[in-house]
């Protein structure tokens, strides 16, 4: 949602009744006269949901109080905010447990190595889905009357099929094709009512589903080891890894991403499946990456660029957003397309998830990646206009 003249994230315009409770709500902020751009309308102008210097988080963030998360994503990520998750407070709460929750009619219970599915549904089960609602109601609160983008997250197929152990087995779900057949299709059922509760909750919101598969690249390789350690499940067929994963994306009809923050990111798979958007860790791209990174751009899918890593970057001397978007602009300029192209389709945001830093740590990491966001459409314009001015004139690159 295009931010209306006056309003910034988190302040009250000058001579305005915005209130101590709604300073953490940019969007209430209406300027007379002026209408919020209808996300309608934006769709048929352009690819891409978002508008040109978004931003977003990639889901995870510190500490154990889902409201205090929830205001700082809204306040700091007005165009595109997300539904945190809080890791740090325990099983139920990580990415597997939180994925496993939705799960239909397939209950799952905690073990010393991690989850397991189980037989029956038990209090593990009733942990991570009271855990979710807390979210839910916090993400509720935060975004009452909020019109616009919201990302939720939740873990892909073959990361949970990667970390969820058999029923009778130690063994990693993956190791069972017909057990890996039958949760893609509870989880694209649990997704499918987890996105229709969300638009319950949020009824303005234009919903955004990312799926989060780090195992991923693991899984394509061979790399996912059995219960021993002493062997690893062997890879996937690609068009079992492709189906399984567009079960997933196909079933809460979204617009969808596939995040990744790991090595070796398998473009096509993903492109193939079905999503979207990518989403990756821009510090990770190998040169090899880049022409499977063009190829996906001129395509037209969006690209989520994690281009913020670390949390010690304000102390970094002479450290700046403007650095962070030069270095999406550089990724760009290594896929060798127009510089004119690169505002719209892509999303600045951290190159992971931010469960690792503090509170005022993942504040500032947001604020950062946002004024990186404002910052490159006009960077990636002037890169635009320079290499126009160099082939009027007949400069050779």
């Amino acid at each position: 949602m295009a931010r209306l003249p006056g309003a910034v994230p988190g302040k009250a315009v000058p001579g305005s009744s915005l209130g101590t409770r709604d300073r953490w709500r940019p969007w209430r902020v209406r300027d007379p006269g002026t209408r919020p751009a209808k996300l309608d309308v934006v769709a048929q102008q352009q690819a891409f949901p978002w508008q040109e210097g978004t931003a977003t988080g990639i889901g995870s963030m510190p500490g154990g109080d889902p409201l205090e998360a929830a205001r700082i994503i809204a306040g700091e990520l007005p165009d595109l905010p997300h539904l945190a998750e809080l890791p740090g407070r325990g099983p139920g709460a990580d990415l597997t447990g939180r994925a496993a929750g939705l799960l239909v009619d397939m209950p799952v219970e905690v073990t010393p190595r991690g989850w397991r599915i189980a037989d029956r549904p038990g209090r593990d089960l009733r942990r991570a889905r009271g855990l979710l609602s807390s979210d839910l109601d916090a993400m509720e609160e935060a975004l009452d009357g909020y019109q616009g983008l919201l990302k939720v997250q939740v873990a892909g197929p073959w990361t949970l099929a990667a970390t969820v152990e058999q029923p009778r087995s130690l063994n990693p779900a993956l190791a069972d094709p017909g057990l890996v057949a039958d949760l893609a299709t509870s989880l694209a059922e649990g997704v499918a009512a987890h996105v229709a509760e969300v638009a319950k909750r949020i009824p303005g919101a234009t919903i955004i589903v990312q799926l989060d598969e780090p195992a991923l690249p693991a899984v394509v390789a061979g790399g996912v080891p059995t219960a021993s350690g002493l062997s690893r499940v062997r890879p996937m067929d690609e068009e079992v890894l492709r189906e399984r994963l567009h079960q997933v994306l196909a079933a809460p009809g979204r617009y969808t991403a596939v995040h990744c923050c790991s090595r070796n990111l398998p473009f096509g798979i993903i492109l193939s499946a079905g999503a979207d958007a990518v989403s990756f860790d821009a510090s990770l791209l190998r040169n090899t990456d880049f022409d499977e990174l063009a190829t996906a751009a001129e395509a037209g899918t969006g690209l989520l660029v994690g281009a913020l890593s670390g949390f010690d970057y304000p102390e970094r001397p002479g450290v700046t957003p403007a650095d962070t978007a030069r270095a999406v602009a550089e990724v760009w300029r290594k896929t060798s397309l127009p510089p004119g192209d690169c505002a719209r389709q892509v999303v600045v945001t951290p190159a992971c998830g931010l469960a690792g830093a503090s509170p005022a740590q993942a504040r500032e990491a947001l604020r950062w990646v946002r004024e990186a966001a404002r910052i490159l459409p006009e960077m990636m314009g002037e890169m635009a206009l320079w290499n126009w001015t160099r082939r009027g004139s007949g400069t050779r690159s």
